[in-house]
């Protein structure tokens, strides 16, 4: 019996130890590193880093150095321009010790063919109008609300189709973020945090959006489907102005349901 309390005892200052470990690997703390070329090993500036845990942005500077806050285990996202994007967890020894090098792997670009369409332009503006592709995507405003709604077609019922979307809740939206209110936290920081706007609005393919919102592209333009945008709008629209009318069509609707 006092050898087993003596075994005990002698364990609990490690487990003391473990504790404390524990407890500083989830603290946050400034972690800094180098972007480089993977093929010259060349500094990379203006990459954009994104914290997809603590929803924190910022870009290299001309020596491909960054700092950011990050714990361990925090997964931080690398976009750059002509670079494959990266996604690197964050381990305790990359804090500890430092000078981690982050190696982003450059796109080789193939130009696939391009056919050319013509209009068939006569050059007089009355002939020439009549033949360019028209846009069938109609906004629709209600009154107490700042945004319009895009129909999609002009038929008798878009405007129905619009009144449902926004007195009947998204159902989709609110199964997505109304069992999950750290993503529509989340959602509030994104657009609060400059860096991440700036490579938000410079992106079109959605890849920042799904990782920081961990939503799928389908479920994007469900959302946005819901909230009747257009499919050119859809199609067209950069990452940012996904976002806010993501958001948008939210607070909207918790307003109107408030009410």
């Amino acid at each position: 019996m006092r050898r087993l309390l003596l075994i005990l005892l002698s364990l609990i200052p490690l487990l003391g130890f473990s504790q404390v470990d524990d407890a500083e690997s989830q603290e946050v703390r400034e972690f800094s590193a180098t972007v480089i070329n993977a093929q010259t090993e060349f500094p990379l500036e203006s990459v954009h880093v994104v914290n997809l845990n603590q929803v924190k942005g910022t870009i290299t500077n001309p020596e491909g150095k960054f700092t950011i806050p990050a714990a361990v285990n925090d997964t931080l996202y690398f976009s750059y321009l002509g670079f494959k994007t990266q996604k690197v967890r964050v381990t305790n020894d990359m804090i500890r010790f430092g000078n981690t090098e982050i190696a982003l792997t450059e796109l080789a670009y193939a130009l696939e063919e391009v056919i050319v369409t013509p209009y068939q332009l006569t050059g007089y503006l009355e002939i020439d109008v009549k033949n360019l592709p028209i846009n069938n995507a109609y906004q629709y405003s209600i009154s107490g609300l700042n945004t319009s709604y895009e129909a999609g077609s002009k038929s008798p019922s878009a405007v129905t189709k619009v009144l449902g979307a926004i007195l009947n809740p998204a159902d989709l939206l609110r199964n997505l973020f109304g069992k999950k209110p750290r993503q529509m936290r989340k959602l509030r920081q994104i657009k609060e945090d400059d860096n991440i706007r700036d490579l938000l609005a410079s992106k079109f393919d959605r890849e920042t959006l799904t990782e920081l919102l961990q939503l799928e592209k389908v479920d994007i333009e469900d959302i946005l489907n819901n909230c009747n945008y257009s499919k050119s709008f859809i199609k067209t629209a950069n990452d940012l102005q996904i976002l806010d009318a993501i958001s948008s069509c939210y607070e909207e609707y918790k307003v109107l349901n408030r009410n």
